[in-house]
C-alpha cells in the first residue's frame, strides 16, 4: 500500500485547517456545510472570502444551493454570490428555484435572482418566471420584474411587475397586466389576484372577454360575449 509523502500530508492538513476556520464562525448561528471540486480562501484580518468552483454546493439550514461557482464573503460569510446553473431547494418553504445568477444574504434572508429565473412554489402549486426576482423571506414577499409569467392550474398571469405576498396568497400585478382564467381574459392598469380563491380585482382601463358556456336545453345563449366591468371584481367560477 502506498503512503502519501510529507508534502501531501501537509497539504491535506492545511486544507482541513482552512475548512475548520471557515466553518467556525458559521457553526454558532446555524448548520452550514459546503463542497466543491476546488476551493480558495482568504481569512486575513478584516477580510473573509472563499470561492468554490465546480459542482459547488452550500447547505444552510433547510436550504441547499448548487451552482457552477459559489463565492462566500462578508463577516461570518453571510453573503453568497452564485453563478452558472444555479439551483436552490428550500424544503421548509416548499420552494424550488433555478436561474443563471443568485445573490443570497443569510442574515436578512434576502435572495436576488437574475437571468432566466424560474421559481416553483410547491405548496401553492404555482410557477413564477421573470428576468429578475427578489425574495424577502422575513416579509413573506416575492417581487418579480421583466417579462413576468405566473402559472397556476387554470390561471395564467402576465405583467412587467408583480408582488406576491405568500402568506396572504395575494398577487399584485402592474405594467400591462393580462390574466386568463379558464378561457376568460382580463386586462387593466392594475390587478389583484387571490391565488387561493382565484378572485380577480381589476382597476383602471379594464377590458375583458368572457367565454360563453355551451347552451343547454331550455337555456338561451346570449348573442355575444360579455365584458368585464369598468372597475370591480371577477369572482371564481
Amino acid at each position: 500500500m502506498s503512503r502519501a509523502g510529507p508534502g501531501a500530508r501537509g497539504a491535506r492538513a492545511a486544507a482541513a485547517c482552512a475548512a475548520l476556520l471557515l466553518l467556525a464562525p458559521l457553526a454558532r448561528a446555524e448548520t452550514f456545510n459546503y463542497s466543491g471540486d476546488s476551493m480558495s480562501t482568504e481569512l486575513s484580518s478584516g477580510s473573509q472570502h472563499a470561492l468554490l468552483k465546480g459542482n459547488a454546493r452550500v447547505d444552510s439550514g433547510d436550504m441547499r444551493i448548487t451552482a457552477d461557482e459559489i463565492e462566500l464573503f462578508g463577516k461570518d460569510f453571510i453573503y453568497a454570490q452564485c453563478r452558472g446553473s444555479v439551483h436552490v431547494v428550500d424544503t421548509k418553504r416548499g420552494i424550488d428555484l433555478k436561474s443563471d445568477e443568485l445573490f443570497y444574504d443569510r442574515q436578512q434572508k434576502i435572495s436576488r435572482i437574475k437571468g432566466n429565473a424560474v421559481m416553483a412554489d410547491l405548496k401553492n402549486e404555482m410557477v413564477i418566471k421573470g428576468g429578475f426576482i427578489e425574495d424577502r423571506d422575513k416579509e413573506k414577499l416575492t417581487i418579480v420584474q421583466i417579462g413576468v409569467r405566473i402559472l397556476k392550474q387554470d390561471l395564467v398571469c402576465r405583467a412587467e411587475f408583480a408582488r406576491y405576498w405568500r402568506e396572504k396568497k395575494i398577487l399584485e400585478l402592474s405594467g400591462m397586466p393580462w390574466v386568463t382564467k379558464k378561457g376568460d381574459e382580463y386586462r387593466s392598469a392594475r390587478m389583484t389576484v387571490n391565488i387561493d380563491t382565484e378572485d380577480i380585482i381589476l382597476e383602471g382601463d379594464v377590458k375583458g372577454t368572457i367565454q360563453q358556456s355551451e347552451a343547454t336545453d331550455g337555456d338561451t345563449a346570449p348573442s355575444d360575449g360579455g365584458t368585464a366591468p369598468s372597475q370591480g371584481e371577477a369572482g371564481g367560477r
